[in-house]
This record gives structure tokens, sequence and C-alpha cells, in this order.
């Protein structure tokens, strides 16, 4: 048999080499790759975010809105600490009663006068509520804590003088949760010219302020 030239030779025996060469690219990499499955594919994949993943963006408010403060303190309390007065109250206008409502009682009987403000102030967050109850605390320094009360509480009580006639004035502060609780006791006797003792006007304002939280913690 004649043998091929070297060339022609050559191509026979690279021809089978190339065409399974071929085959397996085309096999492996080509069009007719299979497609690798999930548990082949190794891959990282991005995580995708799931639609009814809650929101964490906005702070939760534990009170939207303030109470009614001429029924936040009990009809008996109102006689004992505003004697004369009547126990409906009176409540101040407010631009928005969803954040700040005040109620006062107030009377003379005979020579003795008594004043009692119940306010609350409701704020965006706890944090904010905690800055404000803060600062109040810092104008108003010379008091002292009150425990069991909201979050943080806190009394100071201040004794005035004007033209000889004295007034004893009592505030407590009290921070529950997102709201301020703001309680103003104050009183006089225009006969002896003397204000109430001091321990009359803290416990009076104490008082007033456990209601008025209770209140708030009810709605």
């Amino acid at each position: 048999m004649r043998s091929l030239p070297l060339p022609l030779a050559l191509t026979a025996r690279l021809l089978p080499v190339v065409v399974l060469a071929s085959a397996g690219w085309a096999l492996t990499t080509g069009p007719l790759a299979a497609t690798p499955t999930a548990a082949e594919d190794k891959s990282p994949q991005k995580p995708t975010e799931s639609s009814s993943a809650p929101s964490t963006s906005a702070a939760t408010k534990t009170y939207a809105a303030a109470p009614a403060p001429c029924d936040s303190v009990a009809d008996k309390t109102i006689k004992s600490l505003v004697p004369g007065a009547k126990t409906a109250g009176q409540e101040i206008a407010s631009t928005d009663k969803s954040v700040r409502r005040t109620c006062s009682w107030n009377a003379l009987k005979g020579f003795d006068y008594r004043w009692l403000d119940v306010s609350y102030e409701v704020k965006e967050s706890d944090a904010a509520a905690e800055k404000s109850y803060k600062e109040r605390v810092a104008d108003k320094s010379g008091g002292g804590a009150v425990p069991g009360v909201g979050d943080s509480g806190y009394s100071v009580v201040n004794l005035t003088t004007e033209d000889k006639q004295q007034t004893r004035e009592g505030v407590v502060i009290v921070r529950a949760s997102n709201a301020l609780v703001l309680i103003t006791y104050n009183g006089s006797d225009f006969e002896s010219k003397k204000a109430p003792s001091a321990d009359v006007i803290n416990k009076g304002a104490i008082s007033a302020a456990k209601e008025a939280v209770a209140a708030l913690e009810k709605k």
C-alpha cells in the first residue's frame, strides 16, 4: 500500500483528535452545554429583599395622643387639693389637642386659695420626650426624684413673696415613654399672708401626678 505524503498522514491522524476536542467544547462550554442545577451552582447569590419584611425606619410611639386632662384626676382628689373648685375643671385652649392638653382647677375658699394644673405633652419618640424632660428638670433645680411613677419623675417646691404675701408652688414632671405629664400646684392664705407648708404642696402635686400618669397609661 502506498503511504500518504507526510502532511496528509499527519492530518489524518490529528483529525479524530480535533473532532473529539470540538465535541468536548460543544458539550462543556458551547451551545450544547448543560445548564447547572441549583445544587451544582455554588456561585454566591445576591439576597433579595422581601416585600413583607417589617420596616424599622419609623419609630414606634407608645402614645399617639394626649388624654382628656380634666378627666385625669378623681373628683375626691380635686375636692381635697382645691377646696371649693368645680370638679369638672377648665380645659385651656390648645393649638393641637393631639399633642398638648391642659386642665386647670382654682378656687378661693374663705381666705385660702389653691390652683392646680394638669398638662400632657406627647412627643414624637421616647428620645424626644427624654430630652424635653431633662431640659425641664435642669430649668427647675433644687428638687428631687419621684420614684414609682412613669419612667422618670421629679418634683420641686418653691416659695415666692410679693407684697408680703407668700405663695408656695410645687411642680412635678413625669416622663412616661414618649409623653410628659406636668403638674403645677400652688396655694396662698390671704388672711395670714402665709403659704401652705412645702410638705402639703409637694404631696398634693405628687398625688395628682400619679393619677394623671395612670390616666395616660389607660389610654
